[in-house]
C-alpha cells in the first residue's frame, strides 16, 4: 500500500511506528506547546484589540492644534529714561480660542495622504447652558456629523432621541440631562464666553459610558459652534484617523513637517497605555518563543535517540546502496511529521480552549469580557512554525545519522 510513497517517507514513517511511545509523547508535547502558542496569541490580541477599540473610540487617531501664544519679555516702562535697565518680567499670556490657519488647505493637504482615513474639522470651547434656573458649564464640540461620527461613533451612544445635528440642535449626556431634567425635544439656552448665546432643541441623549463626560459633553454642529465661539469660520482641531494606529506617530511627524501645524498623535498623548501596549506585545512573543524552543528541544531529544536505537538499521540501508542524502532526508521527515501532527493536534486543542473561555469568561451582565478574533491565518501560520521547527530540530540528529558509516553502525 506504500507504493506510491517515495522510499524516505516509507522509512520515516516505519521508524516512527516503531518507536509509538516515542512518537506519541512527543506529538503531545508538540500539541500542549502549540495550544498555549495558539491560546494565548489570541487571547493577547483579543485583549489588546480591546484596550486600544476603548481607547480610539472616543478619540482620533492625530489630533491637529494651533500653536499656542507665546510669553513675551516686559522690558523698561514707558517714559523710562534711555539706557535704564530693569529685570525683565515674564508674563505668561491668556490663553483664548484660535484657529488653525487656513485649515481647509491643511485638510485636504492631510486628506491627499494615501495613509489617512477621515479627516474632520472640529470647534471646541467652553460654555454655559442654562434652563430655567439651572446653569451648567460644558464643553461644546462642533463637528460635521459626516466626518466625525466616521472618527467617533456617538450614534452608537445614543440612549434617547437620535444624532441629528442641525444648525439649532444639540446632543447631551444622560448626566447633564438628569441635572437640568432635560429629555428629547426641550430648549436649552447656550451662551459662550465671547458673550454668544443660541437656543438649542435637545435631539438626542447619549452615554460616553463615563458620568464626567456625560456631564461636560455636548455636541453642536460646527457652523453653530463656529458662530458662538466666535470661530467665525475657523475650526480650532483638526481629527484625523489613519489606517494603521500603530504608525499614527510618525504619520503625525510628518503632518507637522508638511503644514508646519503641531500634530498630537494617541501615542504620544497616551504614552504610558502605548507602553503598556508594547510590554504586552513583548510578552506574548516572548512567550511563543520560549515555547517553540522547549518543543524544537523535546523533538531533537527524542530523534537523537531514535539515531541511537536505530544504528543497525541505518548502518544496513547505507551498505544497501542508501545514500547520506537519503538518511538526512529521512530523519528531515521524521521531525517535519511531528511537528505537523502536533501542530494540527494543538490546533485544535486551542480552539477548544478558545470558544470555552468565551462562553465562561463573562461580564456580571453576562457579556462576554472581550472579544475574541479567531483568525485563520493564526492557525495556519502555527501548522507552518510547528513544522518547520520539527525539521530544524531534526536537522542535527539526521546529521549525525547520515555521516553514520556502514560498518560501523552494524557492530554498534
Amino acid at each position: 500500500m506504500h507504493r506510491w510513497l517515495p522510499f524516505e517517507w516509507i522509512v520515516a514513517l516505519r521508524f516512527l511506528r516503531e518507536g509509538r511511545m516515542q512518537t506519541l509523547f512527543i506529538v503531545s508535547g508538540v500539541a500542549v506547546g502549540v495550544a498555549v502558542i495558539v491560546f494565548m496569541s489570541a487571547l493577547l490580541t483579543g485583549l489588546q484589540a480591546n484596550f486600544i477599540r476603548r481607547v480610539l473610540s472616543a478619540q482620533a487617531h492625530i489630533q491637529l492644534l494651533p500653536p499656542k501664544e507665546v510669553a513675551r519679555v516686559l522690558g523698561p516702562p514707558p517714559g523710562a529714561p534711555p539706557g535704564t535697565v530693569e529685570r525683565a518680567i515674564v508674563q505668561a499670556p491668556l490663553q483664548r480660542i484660535k484657529s488653525i490657519d487656513q485649515w481647509q488647505a491643511v485638510a485636504a493637504q492631510i486628506r491627499a495622504m494615501p495613509e489617512v482615513l477621515v479627516v474632520s474639522p472640529e470647534a471646541t470651547g467652553s460654555a454655559l447652558v442654562v434652563r430655567g434656573a439651572a446653569n451648567r458649564a460644558v464643553t461644546l464640540i462642533g463637528v460635521d456629523p459626516a466626518l466625525y461620527f466616521r472618527i467617533v461613533a456617538v450614534p452608537d451612544q445614543i440612549v434617547r432621541g437620535s444624532a441629528r445635528l442641525t444648525s439649532s440642535d444639540i446632543l447631551i449626556g444622560t448626566e447633564l440631562a438628569s441635572d437640568l431634567g432635560l429629555t428629547v425635544g426641550d430648549k436649552l439656552r447656550v451662551s459662550a464666553a465671547s458673550g454668544a448665546s443660541n437656543t438649542l432643541t435637545v435631539t438626542g441623549i447619549f452615554d460616553l459610558g463615563n458620568k464626567g463626560a456625560n456631564q461636560r459633553t455636548t455636541y453642536v454642529a460646527l457652523h453653530t459652534a463656529q458662530s458662538l465661539l466666535g470661530l467665525a469660520g475657523g475650526v480650532s482641531s483638526i481629527d484625523v484617523t489613519v489606517h494603521d494606529v500603530y504608525a499614527a506617530e510618525t504619520i503625525a511627524q510628518r503632518i507637522t513637517a508638511a503644514t508646519g501645524v503641531q500634530a498630537d498623535s494617541w501615542i504620544a498623548t497616551n504614552a504610558q497605555f502605548f507602553t503598556a501596549v508594547q510590554a504586552q506585545r513583548t510578552s506574548n512573543t516572548t512567550i511563543r518563543f520560549f515555547v517553540g524552543l522547549s518543543v524544537a528541544f523535546g523533538i531533537a531529544s527524542v530523534l537523537v535517540v531514535s539515531v541511537v536505537q536505530k544504528s543497525r538499521e541505518i548502518g544496513i540501508l547505507r551498505a544497501m546502496g542508501i545514500s547520506r542524502g537519503q538518511i538526512l532526508r529521512v530523519f528531515l521527515l521524521q521531525g517535519g511529521l511531528l511537528g505537523l501532527a502536533g501542530s494540527v493536534i494543538g490546533s485544535a486543542m486551542g480552539i477548544t480552549a478558545l470558544v470555552l473561555w468565551q462562553r465562561l469568561a463573562r461580564n456580571p451582565d453576562g457579556t462576554p469580557l472581550f472579544p475574541l478574533a479567531i483568525e485563520p491565518g493564526l492557525f495556519g501560520a502555527a501548522l507552518l512554525l510547528a513544522t518547520l521547527t520539527g525539521i530544524a530540530a531534526a536537522f542535527a540528529p539526521a546529521l549525525r545519522a547520515a555521516r553514520l558509516e556502514p560498518v560501523v553502525a552494524i557492530r554498534g
